[in-house]
């Protein structure tokens, strides 16, 4: 490998139900901003939303179109938390969120790594809320 090459993750696809009411809850309960929203024809959309200030890789929203693709909502991390929301003020985007009335499967919690909380998306996806002690970012 040479040093030239660079390289990194533009998008990450997430399969929802609907994309109006996830564009909805991620920008309006998690104050995520809508990146690009473009109609593709036939019921697709090009539809990509990231955290403020990301900088980095953003949602691709991805309505799914069969049964496969439905049955995976809300499930494509077999259970397990599947995305994590990295903040520089936990405190700060947790009660707000809990203020939107996003579902927590638990309380806050502080472990050696930082703070953190579980969360699902509309669908049931369930996310990390993390500040971590020593951000790389």
């Amino acid at each position: 490998m040479t040093n030239s090459i660079k390289q990194n993750i533009s998008n990450i696809a997430l399969v929802v139900e609907n994309y109006d009411d996830a564009i909805k809850f991620y920008t309006e309960k998690l104050n995520f901003q809508l990146i690009e929203d473009t109609d593709l024809g036939a019921g697709k959309r090009w539809v990509q939303i990231a955290p403020p200030n990301s900088n980095g890789t953003n949602l691709l929203l991805a309505q799914a179109s069969n049964d496969e693709q439905n049955n995976a909502i809300g499930n494509q991390a077999g259970g397990r938390v599947f995305l994590f929301l990295q903040t520089n003020d936990f405190w700060r985007d947790y009660e707000h969120m809990k203020s939107q009335g996003v579902e927590f499967t638990e309380e806050p919690r502080v472990e050696e790594y930082g703070t953190v909380v579980v969360f699902k998306d509309l669908y049931g996806t369930k996310w990390d809320l993390l500040q971590l002690n020593n951000p790389s970012c």
